[in-house]
């Protein structure tokens, strides 16, 4: 991606180009919703965020993304990163000093202080609470993993957040910094056309969003709903209701049960 200023203030224009990361190197926005990720590919950076809703968002200045190159603040001739895990084992582990440099790089670059997660395997998960209250917020500051992960001393001295996207193990932090990121952007106001379409979808209220259906009316053999199509409010809402309960109750029993627990906690 690329970026050309515009004569509009806080609006970016993007076009394909061969350095993707120039749309975010111009100057910060004040007052605006900021990502950092700090990351030793960041090439990889706006990605899928500079395509759709996010993209456009990106561009009309709705928020913007710093990413910040790990590799110069690394040691000696070669820039090195990472070293050998104290106590023996595999695999690499990225270092206190170097992370703890580009931390503190990040910190000097922001308007503002943001929090700083790390995504990792081990972290809690990232949910669409935690969604909405980081797009409540100012902006976060990512941190992305690699090889065996960072060095503790740095995520206990700063008191880094360890956030993770589910039980499984990437090979770095960027895919899910990118999924974090688009979760948190869509729900910045103005980032949607229709914000009533985050009331209504998957997690938002505690359940699971309800089967969607469009034209044509029958395919295959099967029809929409008749409840749909009669015109019936009312009664569309009743069986979208229904329809989400169930779908909850049978695929995320866990979510049933939260549900239900703080249903009796708020009775009276």
């Amino acid at each position: 991606m690329s970026d050309t200023p515009s004569k509009s203030h806080g609006r970016k224009a993007i076009r394909p180009s061969l350095k993707p990361r120039a749309l975010m190197e111009d100057e910060q926005l004040a007052n605006v919703w900021t990502a950092q990720v700090i990351t030793l590919f960041p090439d990889a950076f706006p990605g899928v965020l500079g395509q759709s809703l996010t993209g456009k968002a990106l561009k009309d200045g709705l928020w913007q993304l710093d990413a910040i190159d790990l590799r110069p603040f690394g040691i000696g001739k070669h820039r090195n990163v990472d070293d050998t895990p104290a106590g023996g084992g595999a695999g690499m582990v990225l270092r206190a000093d170097v992370v703890g440099a580009a931390i503190e790089a990040a910190r000097q670059r922001a308007q503002t202080r943001l929090p700083l997660i790390y995504m990792s395997p081990r972290g809690k998960p990232f949910t669409q609470n935690m969604a909405k209250s980081l797009a409540a917020g100012p902006g976060a500051t990512l941190l992305c993993g690699r090889f065996e992960g960072v060095d503790q001393r740095v995520l206990d001295h700063y008191g880094v957040v360890e956030a993770s996207l589910g039980d499984y193990v990437l090979t770095g932090g960027e895919i899910a910094a990118q999924a974090l990121l688009d979760a948190t952007v869509r729900l910045i106001p103005g980032v949607l056309g229709n914000a009533q379409s985050t009331e209504e979808e998957s997690h938002s209220n505690g359940l699971l969003e309800h089967p969607q259906y469009t034209k044509p009316a029958d395919w295959e053999g099967h029809p929409i709903p008749e409840v749909l199509m009669s015109g019936h409010h009312g009664e569309i809402a009743k069986w979208r209701s229904k329809m989400s309960q169930e779908l909850t109750q049978a695929r995320r029993p866990d979510m049933w049960q939260a549900l239900q627990n703080a249903k009796t906690v708020d009775k009276p």
